[in-house]
C-alpha cells in the first residue's frame, strides 16, 4: 500500500534568541541574520505555526499541516509566555495585564483581551540567553506568566510596556497542552502528532 499523500511531519523546537521565525531569506538585507533552517534538515512545505521575534525565544511548533497550523493560531489555543520585566512589578500592574491593556496594532489602538496574569515567586529555570541580560546593579527585575488566546505582534512585549514594566526577556513556555519541559535553545523534536495541543511522540 502507497504511504498516504497526505502524511505531514511536525516539530518542537526551543528558538533560541537571535533568530528570526523563518527559514531562509532573499531579502539582501537579511543576510546577516540567523534562521531556523539552520537549526536542522526540515522538509519542503515546512511551516512555523504562530511566530517569535528576533529577541523572543522558546517554544515554536513547525508543521507542514495548513489546517494545524490555522487552528493552532486560532484564538482557542492558549500561549504561555515567561516575561522578565524591568522592575518590581506591581499587584495593580498585574490586574492590568489581567483585564487588559490598549496597545498600538498597526498604527490602531487596540485592547486586549481578557488573560491570565501572575508574578512567578521564583526565577524561573530556563536555558542562559545568547546575550545577556542587564544585572541587578541597575535596577531590580520580575518574572510574569502571562497566559494569551491570541497573539499580536509584540503583544507581551507591549502590554508589559503599557503597564510600566518593559520587557527584557520573554520566552514562550507552552502552547495548549505542549510545554517547553528541559529543552535547551536549538533543541529540535520530530513528532508523530500536533493535535488539540497535544503531542504524541
Amino acid at each position: 500500500m502507497e504511504a498516504s499523500k497526505t502524511s505531514h511531519r511536525h516539530f518542537v523546537i526551543f528558538k533560541p534568541y537571535g533568530y528570526l521565525s523563518q527559514f531562509t531569506s532573499n531579502d539582501s538585507k537579511q543576510q546577516s541574520k540567523k534562521f531556523l533552517g539552520s537549526l536542522a534538515d526540515f522538509p519542503v512545505g515546512i511551516m512555523a505555526i504562530g511566530r517569535l521575534d528576533e529577541k523572543s525565544e522558546g517554544l515554536l511548533l513547525l508543521t507542514t499541516d495548513g489546517k494545524m497550523s490555522a487552528h493552532i493560531n486560532s484564538q482557542k489555543v492558549e500561549k504561555e509566555y515567561y516575561a522578565q520585566v524591568d522592575g518590581a512589578i506591581s499587584w495593580e500592574a498585574i490586574q492590568k495585564l489581567k483585564t487588559g491593556v490598549k496597545i498600538s496594532v498597526e498604527g490602531t489602538t487596540y485592547n486586549t483581551k481578557p488573560c491570565k496574569a501572575f508574578e512567578l515567586e521564583a526565577i524561573p529555570e530556563l536555558p542562559n540567553r545568547g546575550k545577556k541580560i542587564r544585572d541587578n546593579r541597575h535596577g531590580p527585575t520580575s518574572w510574569v506568566s502571562i497566559t494569551l488566546k491570541e497573539g499580536k505582534f509584540r503583544q507581551v512585549r507591549k502590554m508589559t510596556s503599557a503597564v510600566g514594566f518593559p520587557t527584557l526577556r520573554l520566552v514562550r513556555v507552552r502552547v495548549g497542552d505542549i510545554h517547553i519541559n528541559n529543552m535547551q535553545a536549538g533543541d529540535v523534536v520530530e513528532v508523530l502528532e500536533l493535535g488539540l495541543g497535544r503531542v504524541k511522540s
